[in-house]
């Protein structure tokens, strides 16, 4: 995703790698991409906010 794009529920947002497992993040809500805190590659954390939907 992007800044600005819209998303709606549901939409995956994230993939997440770990131990060769792949997570997909999802949207619980929709809205605008406000802001994206991570880039493609860094590592994050549990409870880590990743972007925003305003």
């Amino acid at each position: 995703v992007n800044v600005g794009q819209a998303v709606s529920e549901g939409d995956k947002l994230v993939s997440l790698e770990a131990m060769k497992m792949v997570t997909h993040v999802v949207a619980r809500h929709g809205g605008k991409v406000t802001n994206i805190a991570v880039k493609p590659g860094d590592p994050v954390d549990a409870g880590q906010v990743l972007l925003t939907i305003g």
